[in-house]
Formats: structure tokens, sequence, C-alpha cells
């Protein structure tokens, strides 16, 4: 699938973050998430591993309790109930593939 297709999967909401499922089967799903500038998802684990991309804008992510400053091409993993949270630091658009669930 080329980036063009998959960001026109991509909405925003002044209400709060968006997940958009793009692709889901047992073994793994991908997942775009945009987040406005400042909006955030508090930190929470998950009873999943995932790699974000960020495909646009910049965002500090939570992984543990250890933060990061990812921007355009950065990624990061997450191991299964690893905390993760993301700030938008301005508009974001994430990719995430995540383990099966």
């Amino acid at each position: 699938m080329k980036i063009d297709k998959i960001l026109s999967f991509q909405d925003f909401s002044k209400e709060g973050p968006v997940k958009t499922d793009i692709l889901k089967s047992e073994k793994f799903n991908i997942v775009l998430v945009c987040l406005e500038a400042n909006q955030e998802i508090v930190s929470h684990p998950e009873p999943y591993a995932v790699f974000f991309l960020v495909l646009r804008g910049r965002g500090l992510f939570t992984k543990d309790q250890e933060g990061f400053e990812l921007e355009e091409n950065s990624s990061i993993f997450i191991k299964k109930n690893e905390p993760r949270g993301i700030k938008a630091l301005e508009r974001l658009i994430i990719l995430g593939v995540q383990d099966g669930h």
C-alpha cells in the first residue's frame, strides 16, 4: 500500500485523538492514529506490543516512564503490557502495527 493511500485514512477531531483501523488480522493489526497539536493519549498499558512510525508531525512518546521526542520518519517499539502514551507537539499522524488482539 502506498503512503498516499494510507494517509487517505487520516481523520482529525477537536474532541480528541482518532484511531482508524486499516487492517485487522489474526497475527497483526495496522492502525492510523491522528492527534491535533496538544492532544494526548495518557500513559496506559496495553495487552499487545506495538510499533509506531511517525508519518507526519512531531510528538512526545512515553514508554514505561521514559519520554522520547519523535518526528517524521522516526519510530519506537513498545512491548506488551508496557505503559505507553503520546502527546502531540504539533499535528501528528502515526502508523501503528500491533500484535493481533
